[in-house]
This record gives structure tokens, sequence and C-alpha cells, in this order.
């Protein structure tokens, strides 16, 4: 039997309301993404993946969900998300949406009913309700925090106006955590699985896959409470995040989808570590692709970069799964400018007004760089919307403009991930860059959109689109996502491996390398007057 159409796809993110607007209101919508699918197709993309787009008081951009079965008015209609998905299918594109079952929006109506409901019913088992601390309860049932800042229990007033009960909230205040141990929940989502199985998606991006199953006892954890925190092989496991129950829920969502014609796939957001545990959710009865986090935060160096692409590729073979390698997404600094960052500065939860600016330049020379090794390796990957283009992070955004409930929940100490969410350019000298018919945008966008915008980039030779065009292609033809990495240098300058008919290297040295031998199909940037490979720079090369 062929492998699945997921062991070797391109996947495009879209993070609705910034991608087009159809009605010029300044938020992207389901009809803009629909009038835009050419692009995609044009690109040379397998599938979109669709960041949420059902109803919801937008208090963490869509990630709080108050219904899981319709479309909220901002982005269209159910009518519009059945043509956005035939269409896509016309094109020659799947469509993946998100899930989001670790918690609800405290709009929900099952949250409503929890607030109305009496300690101990029915309606609050649905979620994680605990008494508090202390002769009078008013201390939170444990030391936990919120991966946005500030606690993770918030102190219910009951219907009668006593302070009452604490309800765990590992995100927003508005995103209160269900009870995945309460079989209620595990029924309804799958009845939502079938809801949007019915109407024709290819799959679900499952958010925060790793955070359905706490520790039984809610443990104290003394450690900073992060999204990925504690997960290295010699510390112990959060008690929130990567509980081994949470493949008991995907392998009965894995027999779901196979009970559906077509290969209809689930993808795992889990921030774990090591290689290892993020392998036990791609096994053969659970999901079908993991995002490879440990990948995307890897340092730019050649020891690195072997490192964990030799760890991801032995953890997941392991298993028989392929890997899933992924560079930017809603949730981080674009790689065009977290590139080009000081290494002595870390990697920042988002940049702004006063804070160390990354080398444009350089940033973009090696984002180029990473996106050819990358996508010259076996298995799937996944592209953020814009990074055919080279956007940058909008690292100038004004502070009064951020939306991100992470700069007001720590205390204005941690700007967010604004500043890789900001709507997209398609025209340079059209009103807001041609992300929608008016001026309005949710978020503001920089001057220097237009020398990014599209159409100054297409039929451009050495454009950024052009050469994600390009690369695109030659890995169709070449088979390359599935094919097998033979390294022939791994050394601390220069990497090379070969896949298919590729000799593929990428020079992480000060000095000019000279290539491979054979006919150079592709590069990051022109080689140099002698025909060597200049710093930053990936090429392909077919074998002599």
């Amino acid at each position: 039997m062929a492998p699945g159409w997921w062991t070797e796809a391109v996947i495009y993110q879209i993070y609705p309301r910034s991608f087009a607007d159809s009605d010029g209101d300044g938020i992207g919508d389901l009809p803009g993404i629909t009038a835009r699918l050419g692009h995609l197709a044009e690109l040379g993309v397998d599938a979109v993946w669709l960041s949420p787009f059902y109803p919801s008081p937008q208090a963490d951009a869509g990630y709080d969900v108050a219904d899981y079965r319709d479309v909220d008015p901002l982005f269209g209609s159910l009518a519009d998300a059945d043509r956005l998905i035939a269409e896509a299918r016309a094109k020659g594109l799947k469509v993946i949406v998100d899930l989001v079952p670790n918690h609800t929006s405290s709009a929900h109506r099952w949250f409503r009913a929890a607030v109305a409901a009496a300690p101990g019913s029915p309606e609050r088992a649905r979620y994680i309700f605990r008494d508090g601390l202390g002769p009078d309860g008013a201390e939170p049932p444990n030391d936990w925090q919120s991966v946005f800042g500030g606690p993770a229990w918030t102190r219910l007033v009951e219907p009668d106006g006593r302070p009452g009960q604490w309800y765990l909230h590992l995100f927003d205040t508005a995103q209160p955590d269900l009870n995945w141990d309460n079989p209620e929940i595990r029924a309804e989502f799958v009845d939502v699985l079938r809801f949007w199985l019915d109407r024709g998606v290819d799959g679900f991006r499952v958010d925060v896959a790793h955070g359905l199953i706490k520790q039984a006892d809610l443990a104290n954890w003394e450690e900073p409470q992060e999204i990925l925190s504690g997960n290295e092989a010699d510390k112990p496991r959060p008690p929130m995040w990567d509980q081994d129950g949470v493949h008991e829920v995907y392998r009965q969502w894995r027999q779901v989808l196979d009970s559906y014609d077509g290969d209809r796939i689930l993808v795992a957001e889990a921030w774990v570590e090591p290689a290892e545990r993020i392998a036990r959710y791609v096994r053969p009865d659970e999901m079908h692709q993991a995002f490879n986090f440990e990948y995307l935060l890897a340092a730019w160096t050649a020891p690195a970069q072997y490192a964990v692409i030799t760890r991801s590729l032995e953890a997941t073979d392991a298993v028989g799964a392929p890997t899933t390698w992924v560079l930017s997404n809603h949730d981080v600094i674009r790689h065009a400018s977290r590139m080009g960052l000081s290494a002595k500065g870390g990697r920042p939860n988002g940049i702004g007004i006063g804070d160390p600016q990354p080398d444009a330049a350089l940033g973009l020379r090696r984002a180029r760089a990473a996106t050819l090794l990358m996508l010259a390796l076996p298995g799937s990957a996944y592209l953020y919307q814009g990074e055919e283009l080279g956007l940058p992070e909008h690292t100038t955004l004004p502070d009064e403009s951020r939306q991100d409930p992470t700069w007001e929940r720590s205390g204005h100490t941690q700007r967010g991930r604004d500043g890789c969410r900001v709507p997209i350019p398609w025209e340079a000298d059209a009103p807001s860059y041609g992300f929608g018919p008016t001026d309005a945008s949710w978020l503001p966008q920089p001057p220097l959109w237009a020398e990014y915008a599209l159409d100054r980039q297409q039929g451009v030779s050495g454009s950024t689109y052009e050469t994600y065009r390009t690369a695109l292609r030659l890995r169709r033809e070449y088979a390359l996502g599935r094919g097998t990495l033979e390294w022939l240098s791994s050394g601390d300058e220069v990497l090379s491996f070969r896949n298919g008919g590729l000799t593929v290297l990428t020079n992480f040295g000060t000095a000019a390398v000279p290539p491979p031998a054979g006919e150079l199909l592709h590069s990051s940037a022109p080689l140099d007057a002698d025909g060597r490979v200049p710093t930053d720079v990936t090429v392909w090369v077919r074998h002599s």
C-alpha cells in the first residue's frame, strides 16, 4: 500500500484573521482565504491548515472556542467553510482545521452552566474545579502558573455572591481547562470530529495536545510554568504536561478517522522533549504527525542542526512515522527575524520598540538557507503564511496595538506573539498592501511591507517567493519527502547529505566552500565569483 499523503506533504498554515480580508473590516476571513487559494496552488504546497475560525470572544485570537460546530461571523459562515473546502479540493489542496480540546472559552454554554451550578454538580465536573486552600479557601488549590503569566487558577463568585471554588486555566482566565477524566468530554469531542469530517476536512491540528490529562493529585510544580518546561530527559515531567493518559484519547480519535474514506490525519501540537517522548504521539495507532519543536528551537550551527535532525529521524523511524519539520508558526518569532538575533539574547517572547533588534539581512539570509535545508529533508514540512515572502517579525509594533493576552498577563514584560501575526502583504501599492479592499488592518502593518509584497516578487529571479516555489517544485520532482537521508559531512562548519538524486550542502562557517560535484539545481543565495558556497547558504546539487 502506498504511503499516506501526509508522510511527505508540505502543509501551509493560514492564520485566518491575517491572510486575506474580503469585506474591508480589517480582519481576514474565509471568503478571503478562498479567493487566494490559487496562490497556494501556484506556490506548490499540498495542504492548508487553518487556525481557529469558530465562534469565540477572541480573548486569545480564537483559541478560546465558544462553539466547536460553527463559524464566527467575524470570519464568515458554515456555508463559507463548505465553499472553502470544496474550492481547495478543486485545486488539489487538502484542508486541516484546528481543534482546541484542552480548554473552551468561558463563554461556552458548558462553562456558563458550570458557573451557575453548585459545587460537585455534573456541570462543574466538565471542568477542573477545586476548593481553595486555607481556612476560608482564599488560596489557590496549587501553585501552578498560567503559560500567559500569573496564577493558573481563578476563584468564582458563586450565584449567591459568596467567594466560591477555583477553576483551572493553564492559559488565559477566559480559557477554562476541560476535565478529560469525564467520559462526557470524550464523547463530545468524538462528535465534533465527526461533524467536521462529514463536511469534508482532511484532518485536525490538535492544540496543546500534550495538556489534556493532568496528574491526578494536581501536585505542586516549583519550576517556571512554560508550555515547554521540565520535559528534559533528566527531569521529572510536569504534572500538567505530557501525561501518559493522553494517548488513550488519541487512540480513540484515530479509530474515528480511520472509519472515514480517504487519509484523514491528526497532527499534534505537543511541546515535548526529548524526541523519544514526542514520537509516542505518532505511534501507528495514534496521530499521524507531530510538530518538531526541538528542530524549530535548534541553534543555527552545524553541530546543533546535525544533532536535532539525527535525533528526530531516529525517534520517528523507531515508531514507523514520518518526521515533521517546521521553522515558523503563529506562536513564535518568524525565523527571518529570529535567525538575525544575537545568540546571547536567547529566544525572546516577542520583540518590540526598545528591544534589541535583529539583523534583518542576516536573518533573511539564514532563513532562506534554513528553509532549503528543511525542504530537502525526508518527511513532511510546514510553512507559515508569509514566510514564502521572507516576511520578518513586526519588531516595532506599538505596544498600545498589542492584543496577545501575554502582554497584559505578564505585566508588560513579555510582548508576546502579535509581531508574527500582522496581516500579510499581497500588492505593494494597494490599500493594506492588498490584504483587503480598505486600509483597515486589525494589527498595523509596517511601511516596509511594500518591499515584501507578492507582486514585487513574482517572476523575479532570486526573490524569496521564487526561491520557495523552485524548492517546492524540485522537492516534488525528486521525491525528497519520501527519500532517505545519508550524511556526507557533519563537521563544525559544513553539513552535507544525500537524499535521493540530490546532494545538499549548508555552509555554517565563515569561509566559502566548494559545492558538491554535479549540476547545481538550486541555491538559497548566489555562489561567489569563484563558484563557491558562501556563509549561510544552502545548495542543492544533482549527483554527477
